[in-house]
């Protein structure tokens, strides 16, 4: 995915896509580069409305790359030819009027914040047949959603920003589990890459239709871009481990069972196993090759530690000495942690209990490796 960027024109295939196909979505060459205007007799307000209702989603859940895909709600099929888009593709007209064919002859529209294999940060939670106040309760928790769709009446669809960082597959969907177990939303729907309607368009699917025989528009409730407040506090909770029969288990037992062999704490008087200039050289060296800086404004300083713990224990060295990595070079350390001993140890522990295999964030460079 290297050079893809709001700059890029052309829409890119997603890799494996079935049908290979690259004919059915708008090509390069055929966007306008003019902002878009108010609707005028000569403008289709349409294609206006739609647009606007696209733009304030995007803006609340801001992503590098968005897949869409179309499924017609008759035979349950995509359309030929998944692309993924950046926002400034998603919003030039000629795509839009593109997906509005699309949607009248029978598609749903989804989309989905892309993060190759893993999951984007964002959180899609399932709000069918819920009280209407479960979105004061989900503030109200710390867990305030980015956005809220309503996808035909009485039915919600919640976006919730939990990390500036992917996320592991299993950790994202045992956040998803947790929150559908919480707030009464949709078990089935809490898979780490669930697709989430996009706004602007018409719910195609024929019991949703209204008295009168019309499809219902996908609207907008609330938009608000912004990490939910309690999304740390998840992501330290949350950590998933198979099971006896491949299932995934809560990272409470997962902790525990790393309990007897976590160091004890160090003592104001303990030496460190590094000086702060080797520490920060080692920790600057991954945040460089893994371009943290360029691909996040305001990254997750936690996630960001955590990746480097894996990285570091993947490659041989010892826990403790980790830990003072991270005492020493992560920003702005202890930050807002108030036992920040108890941070280092928690940290390094759910780091030990991944597979470099499955979470690897990034590609693997040696030459980090030799400052070790």
């Amino acid at each position: 995915m290297a050079g893809i960027g709001a700059s890029s024109l052309g829409a890119i295939q997603i890799p494996g896509s079935p049908s290979g196909r690259l004919e059915s979505f708008p090509v390069q060459g055929t966007f306008s580069r003019q902002p878009s205007p108010k609707p005028t007799p000569a403008i289709d307000r349409g294609l206006w409305i739609t647009r606007r209702a696209i733009r304030r989603q995007l803006a609340a859940m801001p992503h590098d790359l968005f897949l869409i895909r179309l499924i017609h709600h008759a035979t349950r099929r995509s359309f030929p030819g998944e692309r993924l888009w950046t926002a400034t593709q998603l919003l030039k007209p000629a795509t839009v009027r593109f997906l509005r064919v699309r949607n009248r002859e029978g598609c749903d529209v989804y989309i989905w914040p892309y993060a190759e294999d893993h999951n984007s940060g964002y959180i899609l939670l399932d709000l069918d047949q819920t009280a209407p106040s479960v979105l004061e309760t989900m503030w109200a928790n710390g867990h305030e959603p980015c956005v809220v769709l309503q996808t035909s009446p009485g039915h919600l669809q919640a976006w919730i920003h939990i990390s500036t960082l992917p996320l592991q597959p299993t950790m994202a969907t045992a956040i998803g589990k947790h929150l559908a177990r919480v707030y009464g939303g949709d078990s089935a729907s809490t898979d780490w890459r669930h697709l989430g309607r996009l706004a602007g368009f018409t719910n195609q699917k024929s019991e949703r239709r209204t008295g009168n025989g019309y499809a219902p528009w996908v609207k907008i409730v609330q938009a608000r871009a912004g990490l939910a407040r309690g999304g740390e506090a998840l992501l330290q909770s949350v950590m998933i481990m198979p099971g006896p029969a491949g299932t995934e288990r809560s990272s409470h037992g997962a902790i525990s069972r790393y309990q007897s062999d976590r160091p004890a704490p160090r003592s104001q008087a303990a030496p460190l196993s590094m000086d702060a200039a080797k520490a920060k050289e080692i920790y600057q060296c991954w945040m460089q090759r893994w371009r943290i800086s360029e691909r996040f404004t305001q990254p997750d300083w936690s996630i960001v530690d955590l990746w480097i713990a894996r990285k570091l224990l993947s490659q041989g060295m010892l826990a403790e000495h980790v830990q003072d990595v991270l005492r020493l070079a992560s920003p702005h350390f202890p930050r807002r942690h108030t036992d920040p001993d108890d941070y280092l140890r928690r940290t390094v522990a759910v780091a030990r209990a991944r597979s470099l295999s499955q979470l690897s964030p990034v590609f693997l460079d040696k030459s980090c490796a030799r400052m070790l």
